[in-house]
């Protein structure tokens, strides 16, 4: 492509229809050669290779990343070791030890397989989960002592606990003995006193892995378990556990917490994915069933199926349903569990459109909020279990950092949650209020963050923000794109180009999806669907058609310019898999359009 080229975008398109520019997905073609030659690739899959950074000597493990070649050393984890020593000395003494696990998917999954480990060395370990609203996130003084005072001598805390010092603090106060296994960043230097921490993203820990989610770190911990048992000689008597058979949990973690898919974390998704394939595991083939769903476990699977029901006990119903429900061997218990929580998400989705279409509501009615750099919405009553969820969907309407809060009047409080653009650091800016003293508390990373606020604060703190983040909002805008991987015909986009591509799974950040543009199409037989998604058919000079559908664009530019069939249009977007009633096809998920007269 020539410089001209690139600065008008990939195909001419330097503004789409939702306001991108587009671009070829940067590839160094001597790597790309090498890739080629060396694996039997065929081109666009070798260049897409290349351009996801993947070297040359690692090109094998990324196409086939097994546990054996990629799995770390437990003992490069800061207080892995120790944390494992104590476990099994515990374990050994029968001391009353309970787990004690966030609400979501991560918490859960992690939770459970510490349940199972314990379980099978013949210990049942007692799970604790917060409630999200009356009690809040991770590990707080008052659990401790309840905890303390219901005989608890020891608490695992996974996905949580890191940052929690007045909590830490208060289990030294009262003799009550803590291991963490986090993955949550953590602020200063500072390291807690107590048992153990493990945790990647502890400023100590050399031990590289700090893209993984507390599933992850969880299954390291095990293997470090089952090598420290082994060497007490727990084994003589007691099968040792292979931990293969919960690789279905870490990856459940790893792919709902959107955590990178590379390295170690990727052979943890991929392997997880076959494991669970197998429906083992009587908690997540129940949520399937209730769900109607089938087939080999895939990414869609764990994030659009089984994802958001196990979540939705955290976020609008009982919030230890989820773990209960990966934990439990009795499928009865796992039916009734899987029923309760399909019916909770059922009701968080009813809540969750409410809540959305008051947010645009909101937004628009304030015209000038549509020029502000952040959007930061606010209304009596909004459910603190579905804001995150909001906040994301407006950040993909307005593409912008967006703070959603739910205000709770009686309490004289604001819960928020917001979502950023990749290069605003929501995160950092969140933390500045706080320490400018216009937040109760905040915090999180680049792209989410939380906070508690004053209801009368809202309009100060929303100023601050907006100009906190004016200057990265508009560089950031500046390069907001779409990166493309091959450009194809609506004839050549088939099942052996899906296939071909899918040797790239597990997708994720880090490993993006491939995508794809098709030039010059035309629309045919568009069709409105409910929910505000729209279902049509590609056909370009070739004469080649491709079954097409754009999800939630009713009231877009995207969505109105597909309704219309009028002239050619430039489209991007990603092949899925169309088996409907026994058909091997594809189908073309529209991410973006572009008017080649306007673009």
């Amino acid at each position: 492509m020539a410089d001209g080229d690139a600065q008008l975008g990939y195909l001419g398109v330097a503004r789409s229809l939702s306001g991108r520019m587009w671009r070829e997905r940067l590839a160094d073609a001597d790597l790309t050669r090498r890739h080629q030659l060396s694996l039997g690739l065929s081109e666009p899959l070798a260049r897409a290779l290349s351009a996801r950074g993947v070297a040359h000597e690692h090109g094998p493990d990324y196409l086939n990343p097994t546990l054996k070649a990629l799995f770390p050393d437990p003992s490069s984890f800061m207080d892995m070791d120790r944390a494992a020593a104590v476990l099994v000395d515990a374990l050994e003494r029968k001391r009353p030890l309970v787990v004690f696990a966030d609400y979501d998917v991560d918490g859960a999954s992690s939770a459970a397989q510490l349940v199972r480990w314990f379980r099978a060395l013949g210990y049942e370990l007692p799970i604790y989960v917060p409630d999200r609203i009356t009690e809040g996130y991770g590990p707080s003084p008052a659990a401790f002592r309840r905890l303390k005072a219901e005989g608890a001598e020891l608490v695992i805390t996974v996905d949580c606990g890191a940052a929690a010092h007045d909590a830490l603090a208060c289990a030294a106060e009262i003799g009550l003995e803590v291991v963490v296994i986090d993955h949550h960043l953590m602020r200063g230097d500072e390291i807690p006193k107590i048992a153990a921490l493990v945790n990647p993203n502890r400023p100590d820990c050399v031990s590289g892995q700090g893209h993984l989610a507390a599933a992850g770190v969880t299954f390291v911990l095990l293997a470090a378990l089952n090598r420290e048992a082994r060497r007490r000689g727990l084994f003589a008597g007691t099968p040792e556990p292979d931990l293969r058979q919960w690789l279905d949990l870490a990856a459940m973690g790893a792919i709902c917490d959107v955590t990178q898919l590379t390295g170690f974390n990727r052979a943890l998704a991929a392997q997880g994915l076959k494991v669970m394939s197998a429906w083992r595991n009587p908690g997540l083939k129940a949520l399937l069933d209730v769900a109607k769903s089938q087939g080999p476990a895939s990414v869609f699977h764990v994030g659009f199926i089984l994802g958001p029901r196990i979540n939705a006990g955290g976020r609008i119903g009982r919030a230890d349903l989820g773990t209960r429900l990966l934990s439990t061997d009795d499928p009865e218990e796992a039916r009734a569990l899987a029923e309760e929580l399909d019916a909770l998400n059922a009701s968080r989705k009813e809540v969750e459109r409410e809540v959305t279409e008051a947010a645009i509501a909101n937004i628009e009615r304030e015209s000038n909020q549509g020029e502000a750099p952040m959007l930061l919405v606010a209304a009596d009553g909004w459910h603190p279990g579905v804001i995150g969820i909001v906040a994301g969907r407006l950040r993909e309407r307005y593409r912008k950092p967006v703070i959603v809060v739910g205000v709770d009047r009686a309490a004289n409080v604001g819960k928020g949650s917001g979502r950023s653009q990749p290069g605003v650091n929501l995160g950092r800016a969140v933390q500045a209020a706080f320490e400018e003293g216009l937040l109760l508390a905040g915090g999180g990373h680049a792209m989410a963050a939380g906070l508690s606020v004053r209801p009368d604060t809202i309009p100060e703190l929303r100023a601050f923000l907006c100009e906190r983040l004016a200057g990265e909002t508009e560089a950031a805008a500046a390069v907001d794109g779409l990166d493309i991987d091959a450009l194809v015909t609506t004839g050549g986009c088939d099942r052996a180009l899906w296939q071909d591509f899918q040797r790239l799974a597990p997708f994720g950040p880090g490993n993006p999806e491939p995508v794809f543009a098709a030039a010059d199409v035309r629309v045919e037989r568009p069709m409105a669907l409910r929910g505000g998604h729209v279902r049509c058919t590609l056909v370009d000079g070739s004469g080649g058609k491709l079954k097409a559908v754009a999800w939630r664009v009713e009231d877009s530019e995207i969505g109105r310019r597909l309704m219309t069939e009028g002239g050619a249009v430039h489209v991007v977007g990603r092949l899925k898999p169309d088996d409907w009633q026994g058909r091997s096809g594809v189908e073309f998920e529209i991410d973006d359009v572009a008017d080649p007269r306007r673009a």
